[in-house]
């Protein structure tokens, strides 16, 4: 099985998000669970670096004031714009237009982005990435469940 940190986040966000922010298993367990899953301890180990990095970010920006600059553009570093390509950044910009994630938020998800393992970022790990985000971020549950709706709705629509 060649499972990645994306596939061990998807499994929990997927088995726990009913949980709640203030879900707080035992890692033990929940290592333990994982590896019964087919999971790899390494990939365990950086999903929970990566879900630690996320806590991270949502703690310092929690007391920080979101400022927003209008008209403001965004530029990609080489780093990002080789992992993200031009659908992939074309929608974090339509999505932040149209409100459902902030300048603040699309940082944060660009970082979490950043810090997947992977060499390309598909449309649908964006599309989780921000789930994941928009989750842990307090003051956003419309925005989580508009996106929720619109993901789902989505993947569905592929299964028929």
């Amino acid at each position: 099985m060649k499972e990645n940190v994306f596939d061990v986040l998807m499994y929990l966000f997927e088995n726990y998000m009913d949980e709640g922010t203030e879900f707080q298993p035992d890692q033990e367990a929940l290592t333990h669970e994982l590896t019964q899953a087919g999971f790899r301890r390494g990939e365990i180990r950086k999903a929970f670096s990566w879900l630690d990095g996320l806590s991270a970010l949502r703690d310092h920006a929690s007391g920080q004031p979101r400022p927003a600059t209008p008209g403001a553009i965004r530029h990609y570093t080489p780093q990002e714009q080789e992992k993200l390509d031009e659908e992939c950044r074309g929608y974090l910009q339509f999505m932040e237009a149209s409100g459902v994630i902030d300048p603040a938020t699309r940082e944060v998800i660009i970082d979490r982005l950043m810090a997947l393992e992977t060499d390309e970022i598909a449309l649908d790990q964006i599309k989780w990435v921000m789930l994941l985000v928009m989750f842990n971020q307090p003051g956003q549950e419309y925005a989580y469940h508009m996106l929720e709706d619109l993901v789902f709705d989505e993947m569905q629509g592929h299964l028929h």
